[in-house]
């Protein structure tokens, strides 16, 4: 995991970090066009190496119990370096057959659940072999041909596609488009993508980082045969001091015993949720940044959310990578974030595991409106601002903050948090010794503010300076929801 001071001590640091800045300001020109399109579905194709071990099992029943927020266009069960010759597409029927007896149930509770028919309808498969054994002439599968298939539908929405094992199919995809269409065709067919892999499972993510390089590709990228998955983002999902290599997280929400209570024992779906072998749900964050929870931003991965924050560099080489990494693309970042022990930790594994409580608590939630009717169940709150998510400031002017017309659906009481998140930003603030460089006042309160600092390290001291208000209610699970604000700081 490259840490902070080794970025700082690269030849590139100077580039990247201008680059940084003025992707986050365009990002800024654009933030209010993203909030019309906030609540519109992401498309979603899932590649996974299921019955490798229990985690892509258990990733499955979560992602199904959020199939009401994004549109679901492929489930294909592919090889990976831990499953070089098997497909298990049958287990991901047994799942979703599951899912059919429960789905009417969700769709009382939220509407725009998939039926059991369309899912069933788009569960295939990849080639039983290795990585880029399964690429180039004669080697289409009929996973490939969806992923295809979905790549080319008249949609203006983005694809993404989420590799949990091995993404040969999403290679030999693009080696297919780029062997028979013109290199226009091709760039627009690139330009659709989102892919967001869990660390390198085969050989063909390298490959195709390094030819196609304008690839939106999100990855800690790596082989768990050098110890990659110990230093991966996704570990914070659920590892600890063994698999994950960290501390500070709340570990008694993801040990078998609290999954027994709050997943397993749930209805029909929540026996196709298997109890982990080496760590919960590894594949989970690949789609968690998907959920409209009004935190996550799919398009910017720097903002951060409850499936990580990563940004936009060229990863120095490690023991772990097949190769050198030739271009940017969207790898580790590291948040601080205060642990449940008490201390500050900065980590790219806290970019994940700063929301463990609250994914946790909505899965178990969501695991209810399985098998639970409307009124025994609880609802995540509504967090509303009474002002524009987007505000321009300058430096030693007062930002006043309010969450003033948020609701709870259950009519629960709701407690506020207003907090500041440095690192989703490009405003040089300064650190202070409670880890806060900018308090907040009355953050726990539906009108909170703030006064716009004068940075006493960097130059100019202006950027933008992300805000977030955490509404949690108070039933049971407490559930929380979000609402970001971004401020610009102009001198």
């Amino acid at each position: 995991m490259p840490t902070i001071n080794a970025k700082q001590n690269s030849p590139g640091f100077l580039s990247q970090f201008s680059m940084k800045v003025t992707l986050a300001l365009l990002a800024f020109l654009v933030f209010s066009a993203s909030l019309a399109t906030a609540q519109e579905k992401p498309r979603v194709f899932v590649l996974t190496d299921i019955e490798n071990e229990p985690d892509d099992a258990m990733s499955m029943v979560r992602f199904l119990v959020y199939a009401n927020q994004y549109d679901v266009e492929g489930l294909v069960a592919t090889t990976s370096i831990h499953q070089k010759n098997r497909v298990a597409p049958e287990r991901i029927r047994q799942i979703v057959n599951a899912y059919g007896m429960v789905s009417d149930n969700l769709e009382t509770h939220e509407p725009g659940f998939p039926t059991h028919d369309e899912l069933a309808k788009i569960i295939t498969e990849g080639l039983p072999v290795y990585g880029m054994e399964g690429v180039g002439k004669g080697k289409d599968s009929p996973g490939s041909e969806l992923l295809i298939k979905a790549a080319d539908r008249d949609d203006p929405r983005p694809l993404w596609v989420t590799a949990w094992g091995g993404s040969s199919v999403l290679a030999q995809a693009l080696w297919k488009v780029r062997e028979t269409r013109s290199k226009d065709a091709l760039a627009r067919f690139v330009k659709k993508l989102r892919v967001y892999t869990i660390s390198d499972q085969d050989d063909a993510g390298p490959w195709m980082r390094k030819e196609f390089p304008d690839l939106f590709y999100v990855v800690s990228p790596g082989f768990s045969a050098g110890g990659a998955y110990h230093h991966a983002t996704w570990s914070g999902i659920s590892g600890e001091i063994f698999h994950g290599r960290f501390t500070g997280a709340d570990f008694s929400v993801v040990t078998n015993e609290w999954l027994e209570s709050n997943i397993r024992k749930k209805g029909p779906l929540g026996k196709e949720y298997p109890r982990w072998e080496y760590l919960m749900e590894g594949d989970t964050p690949s789609f968690l940044n998907l959920i409209s929870n009004g935190l996550n931003s799919p398009e910017h991965p720097d903002w951060g959310g409850w499936g990580g924050r990563y940004e936009f560099y060229t990863p120095r080489l490690q023991k772990w990578h097949l190769y050198a990494e030739s271009r940017p693309f969207w790898s580790d970042a590291q948040d601080e974030v205060l642990g449940t022990d008490g201390k500050w930790h900065t980590t790219n594994h806290a970019t994940i595991w700063r929301w463990r409580g609250a994914f946790q608590n909505d899965f178990s939630a969501r695991m209810d409106w399985t098998i639970q009717p409307v009124d025994k169940a609880n609802h995540p709150p509504v967090a509303k601002l009474g002002h524009p998510a987007q505000l321009t400031a300058r430096i030693g002017e007062r930002v006043n903050l309010s969450a003033v017309g948020s609701s709870d659906p259950d009519g629960d009481a709701l407690s506020y948090e207003w907090f500041y998140y440095n690192e989703a930003g490009t405003f040089p603030a300064s650190s202070a010794r409670d880890g806060q460089p900018i308090p907040i006042q009355n953050f726990d309160q539906p009108n909170a503010w703030f006064v716009v600092p004068k940075s006493r390290v960097m130059a100019p001291g202006t950027g933008t300076i992300h805000v977030i208000l955490a509404i949690t209610d108070h039933g049971t699970p407490r559930l929380t929801r979000y609402q970001r604000v971004m401020i610009k700081v102009e001198e």
